[in-house]
């Protein structure tokens, strides 16, 4: 005798198997920065390109002429560089933020693998963490470099508080310190274009697993 094929119970069938391979697929990704970092990051860089693009008007000639204004080029950009620490310190407030600070400032035996790695160029493991040692380099520069054009911005800016030698001086390290700012930005962008997911943690504070266990397997998320 034949019998009627039985009905699926409920929460089986196609529409559970779609739930539950869209379940997979999100848990392929992992948190990697919070929307209070992702803020800092993109308000930081976007006062540092402020800085950047009115220092190049301010010292050639050829944009110089092309934007005018001279005065209102010089305004905006020490406005921005006197604004330029103001995210990290109102980051500080963000206890994601004061984590990944002491991890950016925290070496292990696996950062000095990494840097050898990358400097003799070899194709062996480059273990990192949530950062890697690359990275730490990268912001303990910047933030020195920060402090030190801050430092010799506010003297060229306030003459009258400082003697002509110390003007001079600051002067020469803020033009050559800037110099040598934009070249590191410009890596430092080359780098981030070279790595879409990593810009996709930027932007969205996610990326793949894959990814993560790929160029930071020491990380636990």
């Amino acid at each position: 005798m034949n019998r009627r094929p039985e009905t699926p119970p409920a929460g089986t069938g196609t529409g559970a198997g779609t739930r539950e391979e869209a379940g997979a697929g999100a848990s392929a990704r992992v948190r990697r920065f919070t929307t209070a970092e992702r803020w800092i990051h993109r308000t930081t860089a976007a006062l540092m390109g402020v800085c950047v693009v009115t220092a190049a008007c301010l010292y050639l000639p050829s944009l110089a002429a092309l934007v005018g204004r001279r005065a209102l080029v010089v305004t905006v950009h020490q406005w921005a560089g006197l604004l330029l620490p103001l995210p990290v310190l109102a980051g500080l407030a963000s206890r994601a933020f004061r984590a990944d600070l002491g991890r950016l400032n925290r070496w292990g035996p696996h950062d000095r693998v990494w840097l050898r790695a990358v400097r003799r160029r070899t194709p062996g493991p480059r273990p990192a963490a949530k950062f890697n040692a690359g990275q730490k380099v990268y912001a303990a520069w910047i933030a020195g470099a920060t402090l030190v054009m801050l430092a010799t911005g506010l003297i060229m800016w306030f003459t009258h508080l400082t003697p002509l030698a110390w003007r001079t001086s600051a002067t020469f390290v803020h033009d050559w310190l800037a110099l040598t700012v934009g070249i590191v930005l410009a890596g430092h962008i080359g780098m981030a274009l070279g790595d879409p997911e990593a810009r996709r943690g930027l932007r969205t504070g996610l990326v793949t697993k894959e990814w993560a266990d790929r160029e930071h397997p020491l990380w636990r998320p």
